[in-house]
């Protein structure tokens, strides 16, 4: 009872808050390979850089992503080795970064497609703010506070662009290229035109509006009658790949004949070719263009 301290112990980061936590032996491994990633691809950020990221919606820097695709192409291709082959390991840890592209690809497509779904709700609320006063950019300003994302993140961009020195014509059209949105580059000419000859910009982005609503219901009528088609490109494409999957789980050496002979690794070859061939015609019948 006399020699127990009469408080419990602090831990130290209670007591030094400038102090941290000794990081582990994988943290400085990864630190490490990121930093030497990110001299690797410098300022450009190589295939995965800053404005390919941001695009996609991903909230990582170019050499964290980097080293992300390295490491799940290494455990694929020696997944895939164990299951199969070595040879098939090397394709499927070759194929990784692709994979990788396209799903950067596919998020994309998704984010700006989630943009133009809310174009219209942005730009009633851009009419709100003119018609009780504000100025264009405190407008945008409130609907960058107000709406979901990716709008909210597109427009806060614009609103910090301008308070640079970027011009507002500019930053919105360069947002219009970022979401390629061919509606939302209206909005910037529409302001253009306000800025030089004047008028009820209000009225006129009225009248956008009533436009790109119209649009959005014919897209609606395209996408769903190509659904079905898309659908079946989808399926086509995977097929092949799970049943070789699945022939690799149940029977790793049933298909080390595609490997091990001559006449397999030429059929193996015509395959990919003819596989990325259909994929590509599939992809052109399926996607429509307005």
């Amino acid at each position: 009872m006399v020699l127990k301290p009469r408080y419990g112990a602090i831990p130290v980061e209670r007591r030094r808050l400038s102090s941290q936590a000794e990081k582990s032996t994988v943290s400085r491994f990864a630190q490490s390979a990121v930093t030497a990633v990110d001299g690797v691809i410098g300022e450009s950020g190589g295939p995965y850089n800053r404005a390919v990221l941001y695009n996609a919606g991903v909230k990582m820097a170019p050499a964290d992503f980097t080293v992300a695709v390295g490491i799940a192409s290494l455990l694929a291709g020696v997944f895939a080795w164990f299951l199969t082959h070595i040879l098939i390991g090397f394709i499927v840890a070759a194929a990784v970064p692709f994979i990788a592209k396209l799903v950067l690809s596919v998020l994309t497509d998704k984010r700006r497609g989630k943009f133009e779904a809310q174009l219209t709700d942005t730009i009633q609320m851009l009419i709100g703010g003119l018609r009780v006063g504000h100025s264009v950019m405190r407008s945008i300003e409130a609907a960058s506070q107000e709406a979901d994302a990716p709008t909210s993140e597109e427009l806060a961009r614009i609103v910090n662009e301008t308070r640079i020195g970027k011009d507002a014509r500019v930053a919105i059209e360069d947002a219009a290229d970022r979401m390629d949105s061919e509606d939302f580059r209206w909005i910037a000419q529409a302001v253009q035109i306000n800025r030089e000859v004047g008028g009820d910009l209000a009225e006129v982005l009225e009248q956008v509006a009533g436009t790109i609503r119209e649009r959005s219901d014919i897209k609606g009528q395209i996408r769903s009658l190509s659904a079905e088609g898309k659908m079946s490109a989808y399926i086509l494409m995977a097929l092949p790949i799970g049943v070789a999957l699945f022939l690799g789980v149940i029977n790793p050496g049933y298909l080390n004949v595609f490997v091990e002979h001559i006449v397999g690794i030429i059929l193996m070859v015509t395959s990919i070719v003819m596989f990325i061939v259909g994929g590509f015609w599939l992809s052109r019948i399926v996607k429509i263009k307005f």
